[in-house]
């Protein structure tokens, strides 16, 4: 398989597997809904209007634990100069009015009744619009139902009176609590300059970095093909004991990732690789931040924080489906998050 083709491969294999369980979340979407879980168990479902670039989309956020309400928003296709925020929606269910929509900061916050509503139509067969706009909204409901199971399965709510689907007369106790985030006490590091590895230094790391490579850690760039020049590949140091150590790992279409290690100072122990998609590295923090296609309408990024030992995960997320509505990303759907403590 050509290589920037294999590379842009793994990364939407990222960015829009169907079903991906991790133990950084859980995500999952069928036909025109998706739902994403975060390590502590907050679970995000978002449902798209049935045509892609037109009409908006609708988020649920409900957080775990017994009895936590379920809050929602919608956002308007916002790609084109025709796309103009109206002062107002209006709800329409069944072609009956559930009431006005007003912006808010960002959005267009839903209320709790409206919530409950939206949610009672979707699971079935019910008709959803928000009208006020150039042209209505239409809510898909294709692929509700399969979703908010799927969130009332990971948050531990089948069979218990608060399930948006199975209700039963378990009690609310049995739901799954929330899970803490973890805490990441940021270190910073010391002030260097990114410099390349000298040849003896090439010579002693090089084969250490490749064995740190699993076939999911395409890195194809550092050990070129006959007749192609390898990347040069640069140490940024930490502090006295560690340094970071990056190369251009693979390169395809419209996405390119960078492998960083973190070695010790005198590269005499094993690298240990943090991520061969990484896109940019400053002040103690490596980014990732990759396009789901090249329109750029969807992304999926990662962080990763120094804490004096290593780089940790600090959040992991994507925008959501592919669907044309916002240059940038439709959502903000974690798969992970952490509690990062700043350093001083």
């Amino acid at each position: 398989m050509k290589k920037g083709i294999r590379a842009g491969l793994l990364t939407l294999a990222v960015l829009s597997a169907p079903v991906l369980a991790e133990k950084s979340g859980v995500s999952f979407s069928h036909k025109d809904w998706e739902v994403v879980c975060d390590n502590t168990l907050t679970c995000r479902a978002a449902g798209y209007s049935p045509d892609e670039g037109a009409g908006g989309s609708v988020l649920l956020t409900r957080q775990a634990g017994a009895g936590t309400a379920v809050s929602g928003e919608l956002m308007l296709a916002d790609i084109t100069d025709s796309d103009v925020y109206p002062d107002k929606l209006t709800l329409w269910i069944n072609d009956q009015l559930a009431g006005e929509v007003k912006p808010g900061k960002e959005n267009w916050p839903l209320s709790n009744k409206q919530v409950r509503d939206i949610i009672n139509a979707v699971k079935g067969s019910g008709k959803i619009e928000f009208k006020g706009g150039s042209d209505p909204f239409v809510l898909s409901g294709d692929g509700a139902y399969a979703v908010l199971l799927k969130m009332d399965d990971v948050q531990g709510r089948i069979g218990t009176p608060g399930a948006l689907t199975k209700k039963g007369d378990k009690p609310e106790s049995s739901v799954l609590a929330a899970v803490p985030a973890p805490v990441i006490n940021q270190v910073k590091p010391e002030k260097a300059q990114e410099r390349a590895l000298t040849a003896p230094e090439l010579a002693v790391l090089k084969a250490k970095l490749l064995a740190t490579l699993t076939e999911d850690d395409w890195c194809d760039r550092i050990q070129p093909e006959e007749g192609e020049e390898a990347e040069t590949i640069s140490l940024t140091p930490l502090d006295n004991a560690h340094s970071l150590i990056s190369a251009l790992c693979w390169r395809a279409a419209y996405n390119e990732g960078y492998g960083y290690w973190v070695v010790d100072s005198k590269l005499e122990g094993n690298p240990a690789l943090i991520t061969v998609s990484g896109s940019d590295y400053g002040e103690g923090e490596i980014f990732m931040s990759q396009k789901g296609r090249g329109l750029g309408d969807c992304w999926g990024m990662a962080n990763w924080v120094w804490d004096g030992t290593t780089f940790r995960k600090s959040r992991e997320a994507t925008t959501g489906m592919c669907r044309y509505l916002r240059l940038g990303g439709t959502w903000d759907l974690p798969t992970w998050v952490a509690d990062v403590k700043p350093g001083k």
